[in-house]
């Protein structure tokens, strides 16, 4: 028997946020149990706690989505410290954890109501075949630059559109979208805008079986090292993005700038606690 939670992300209210499914006591399984489990899960990701191997590090992680691993996400992230807390495992340490995963070691800060991790790199690129990712997303009237490609663990496509209003009716070209994907090598989209009613996201990842992403914490993340490289925002900006009413949700992501830093944080909550028989 090995414990399992699930935990909701980037919101206060269960059922309204982003679900990851977290095993805490991991060890044993091999790389296609963990598959298997993700795929079964049907979650976006699925997470596995595991004793850390760098003696820096509170635990490590191993992060799955229904096809494949990653090497870093931003809710598994925020998800798995909540359920590590939770269940006693780790306490912080100044007030931080220390994840240790495929990526290398991530901060997470531990707040009295939140949680936050430190972006662990960014880095932005030109989109190949970028009028490719326009044409799915409704043509060049709908976007104000070129869309980019933002590394931060996940190799995100980046684009920015002219209004909170276009990403809200947003219907993009799914086959197209998981076609580039799989020829570029790309985590998937994410589109956002922020103007007077605010900032919205949304997330689209359809060829690792995730549709539409509820909540994104590094899609949330490319989205600010795009904004901060372009000059939008800077060192002590601070800012709440919008993502997920499209489908039914309702999650909220703080982002903070300290100088070259991004921090992604929000709140959390457990809606499941149990065993699983594996």
């Amino acid at each position: 028997m090995r414990t399992f939670k699930q935990v909701d992300v980037f919101t206060s209210r269960a059922l309204y946020g982003n679900p990851v499914a977290v095993v805490l006591d991991a060890n044993g399984l091999t790389d296609e149990d963990m598959q298997q489990l993700a795929s079964w899960t049907n979650l976006s990701e699925t997470t596995f706690v595991l004793p850390p191997e760098n003696p820096a590090a509170s635990y490590r992680v191993r992060i799955f989505t229904p096809r494949a691993e990653l090497p870093f996400a931003g809710h598994p992230t925020l998800g798995t410290a909540h359920a590590v807390l939770e269940a006693g495992i780790a306490q912080p340490r100044n007030g931080k954890l220390v994840q240790e995963c495929a990526v290398g070691l991530v901060d997470v800060s531990v707040g009295e109501t939140k949680l936050s991790f430190r972006l662990p790199r960014y880095a932005a690129a030109e989109a190949e075949d970028a009028a490719r990712i326009v044409t799915a997303i409704g043509g060049a009237g709908v976007v104000k630059a070129t869309p980019q490609v933002l590394d931060v663990g996940p190799r995100w496509v980046i684009a920015e559109m002219i209004s909170t209003d276009a990403v809200a009716h947003l219907e993009p070209d799914l086959v197209a979208l998981a076609d580039y994907d799989r020829q570029h090598g790309t985590t998937g989209l994410t589109v956002f805008a922020a103007d007077e009613a605010g900032t919205l996201v949304r997330s689209f990842a359809p060829a690792d079986g995730i549709a539409e992403d509820p909540v994104c914490g590094s899609g949330n993340g490319a989205v600010a090292a795009y904004r901060l490289l372009a000059g939008q925002i800077g060192d002590g900006d601070r800012y709440i993005a919008s993502q997920g009413l499209q489908i039914g949700r309702d999650g909220y992501v703080h982002i903070r700038i300290e100088g070259s830093d991004i921090h992604v944080g929000g709140q959390c909550v457990t809606c499941i606690d149990g065993s699983l028989r594996l």
